[in-house]
């Protein structure tokens, strides 16, 4: 190969190296940086893979999801008000907050709560299950790389990777809207919500952090008691049929 021609895994070695690199500031939020969507922010870094999870409508009551948001908004404030860093040393037998640890529990809080299995929970029948785990693979390997997903009863986890040129964002709502409007059809309820119109995404800072989150992705159904090991649940990554 000549110098003069392009090297596609030379730009994705570079696109990939981004993800420490420092945002310019002409820089589109929605690849690298801070925007928001709805209530919540969302932190994008170009180059990077993410964890993400959006549910189903109804999977999280509005007053639950408040409540949540208040206790982390009230540890927020009060970490602001002491002035805790990361390095800061604990009081007498306590270890300080620390956002990360504070977005950690409220990420949880979550978690858990769409466990229990809240909601219609539409995901449990076979064919809508089936659509979601096909939409989401339909473009693997061409707009993104998957690591890791699993489809529940209320709500998908992915593990995913934008390749160059495609927005995580633009990659969510293409999912959400193609499975949304055929569901709704299949259930005989067109225009009715069938997807959060917030999603929770993260993105990932190291290989340590990937290889944590991919487990719990895999492991999510046997965590909420729906199958004995991840290879028995059929709509994640980690069915052997797939």
């Amino acid at each position: 190969m000549s110098a003069s021609e392009p090297n596609p895994g030379l730009d994705r070695v570079r696109f990939a190296l981004r993800a420490t690199g420092v945002k310019s500031e002409a820089a589109n939020p929605h690849r690298s940086g801070v925007h928001s969507r709805g209530y919540l922010p969302h932190v994008k870094r170009e180059g990077a893979s993410y964890f993400v999870t959006f549910r189903l409508g109804d999977s999280l009551p509005k007053e639950v999801l408040l409540e949540y948001q208040g206790e982390r908004a009230e540890r927020l404030r009060r970490l602001l008000a002491a002035g805790t860093t990361t390095k800061s040393a604990p009081s007498a037998g306590m270890t300080p907050d620390t956002k990360e640890a504070i977005d950690r529990d409220y990420r949880r809080k979550v978690e858990r709560y769409l466990d229990k299995g809240a909601g219609a929970c539409w995901l449990r029948r076979p064919d809508l299950a089936e659509l979601v785990a096909n939409a989401l693979r339909h473009f693997e390997g061409q707009r993104y790389l998957l690591t890791a997903w699993v489809v529940m009863p209320n709500h998908v986890h992915v593990m995913v990777w934008p390749m160059p040129n495609y927005l995580l964002g633009d990659i969510l709502q293409s999912w959400k809207g193609y499975t949304a409007r055929e569901a709704n059809k299949i259930l005989g309820s067109t225009g009715q919500t069938f997807w959060q119109p917030e999603s929770f995404d993260r993105w990932i800072r190291n290989d340590e952090e990937k290889a944590r989150i991919c487990r719990y992705i895999v492991n999510n159904p046997v965590t909420a008691r729906l199958c004995p090991t991840p290879q028995d649940w059929h709509w994640s990554s980690a069915w052997p049929g797939w």
